[in-house]
């Protein structure tokens, strides 16, 4: 049992909840800040004094004080008139995962937000009603107001909801569920919209797929190896030990493993080759880059979910502070590290295929005996470089530009949302790479046949071979190829 204000929020803790392997829930503690804080807000919005966002109007109208009888329908103003989001929509497990963020922010005791509001949100996570949030719209500085107010529209009867695959009004599953629509009072519309829990949501979900994609880059990696019959030499301890990046010695760790008593890298260690192309020999520097790249992201991830992301914050009875803790700019910066490393999985691994496909070392050229006639594995090399291109159009960082909006108040922003898409963009871009690499893989390994190879690449290279079969004479590739990425859709490979 996940307690949300009180336990520490993870990566994985976060993906349990949104699939219903862990349940989350207020503790007795938590109640009591929710309560305490919304007395603060109580005092503080009766009071004289003007407190951004609770008597006054948001952006460029914070000069323009509200009577204590507005502050409702302001807080409601505000859900409504910041719902302009455009696009597709959002994945449904990223509209889950942004309400269980959100849920955990609110219920540390700062935001001010009625206990009935937090319960409201956490009824719809545990019964799946997921709201319909456009992609596109959010510069990730005030927090992500588009996506959030596309999010808690239906609380107020507004908005839509997901019924399966269909979209529906919110208002007809609030029937169905025997529920009211809720009226907002003051801070609580603000307290909804400001944060970061669309940026976080989506580097939440990168983050799980590219843990996996990580240790599948060392695998893809390894069965290359072996099928163009490279040097495990470059993978010993003792070279690593002297330049240790954690990710690097991991690397190192894995590519010995995944070599452990292989026959066939102990049939060629005595031959006149000296090197092999940094695409193979270079794994450890280049994967363990992008696994570095991966902890940074990691960490400032588990500060953020377990940070208070909206503004006003409040901190005492005559204490609100309007401060910046929804500016994007921390995790921005890092979704697009995050996009740059996991391009560069990409490019080596497509370095790596188009190696094996050139005819050295045993090998016949485009992995085929009957060249000529047949292409062979000729042009799926053409779909990595199409993709290995477009990931690096998609690295340039959104972060490094701003654009000012509400009339200059809001003159610096992060553009974290684009960083955040764009990160998970790259990602399933590589899930393509590396199946194609696999499937070249497997191929190459065939003709070192009767050789053995690891236990665990032996493994691997029957469930390739179980999806795909050796390919003798030209045929569609087109199956094949999507037999393998959904093979890495699925994580379906056995790694580390």
């Amino acid at each position: 049992m996940f307690k949300y204000g009180i336990d520490k929020l993870t990566v994985d803790k976060a993906i349990a909840i949104a699939k219903g392997e862990l349940k989350g829930k207020l503790s007795t503690e938590a109640i009591k800040n929710v309560y305490e804080c919304r007395r603060k807000v109580d005092i503080i919005s009766n009071g004289d004094k003007a407190v951004y966002g609770i008597n006054t109007g948001f952006g460029p109208l914070c000069d323009v004080q509200i009577t204590p009888e507005q502050t409702g329908k302001l807080q409601e103003n505000l859900l409504m008139t910041h719902a302009v989001g455009v696009g597709n929509p959002i994945d449904k497990e990223l509209s889950k995962i942004m309400m269980i963020c959100k849920v955990h922010a609110l219920s540390q005791g700062f935001s001010g937000i009625r206990l009935d509001i937090i319960e409201r949100i956490i009824y719809f996570i545990k019964n799946n009603l997921l709201p319909v949030v456009p992609e596109q719209g959010s510069v990730g500085a005030s927090g992500d107001l588009a996506p959030l107010s596309h999010l808690f529209l239906p609380l107020l009867g507004e908005g839509e909801f997901w019924l399966n695959d269909k979209i529906v009004p919110a208002k007809d599953i609030l029937k169905q569920h025997k529920l009211t629509p809720l009226k907002l009072a003051a801070k609580e519309g603000l307290a909804l919209i400001n944060g970061t829990q669309f940026i976080l949501a989506h580097a939440i979900k990168g983050l799980k797929k590219m843990d996996y994609l990580l240790n599948l880059a060392d695998l893809a990696g390894a069965m290359s190896i072996e099928g163009y019959q490279g040097s495990s030499s470059p993978f010993k301890e003792q070279l690593h030990l002297i330049r240790p990046y954690k990710g690097n010695l991991e690397v190192a760790e894995h590519m010995r493993f995944l070599f452990k008593d292989s026959e066939n890298i102990a049939s060629h260690e005595s031959c006149s080759r000296v090197q092999d192309p940094y695409s193979m020999r270079c794994i450890p520097q280049v994967h363990g880059a992008s696994r570095n790249a991966y902890y940074h992201l990691q960490e400032l991830a588990e500060i953020e979910m377990n940070s208070v992301t909206d503004n006003p914050i409040i901190l005492s009875e005559t204490e609100a502070i309007s401060g910046g803790n929804f500016h994007g700019q921390p995790l921005a910066m890092a979704l697009d590290y995050g996009s740059l490393a996991v391009a560069e999985l990409g490019n080596i691994s497509d370095r790596r295929s188009y190696l094996l496909l050139e005819g050295k070392f045993g090998l016949p050229r485009l992995l085929t005996e009957g060249g000529g006639l047949n292409s062979g594995f000729m042009i799926p090399q053409y779909t990595t470089a199409a993709l290995v291109t477009e990931n690096k159009t998609l690295c340039f960082p959104a972060s490094a530009d701003s654009i000012p909006t509400s009339l200059g108040q809001e003159d610096h922003v992060s553009m974290g949302s684009i960083s955040s898409r764009k990160f998970n963009q790259v990602l399933d871009n590589i899930e393509k790479i590396f199946a194609i690499e696999l499937m070249y893989a497997a191929q190459a390994m065939d003709f070192r046949r009767p050789h053995k190879f690891s236990e665990i690449i032996e493994k691997n290279f029957k469930i390739i071979r179980k999806n795909v079969t050796k390919l003798e004479d030209d045929r569609i590739l087109k199956d094949d190829i999507n037999n393998m990425i959904e093979l890495v859709k699925n994580q379906n490979f056995v790694v580390l």
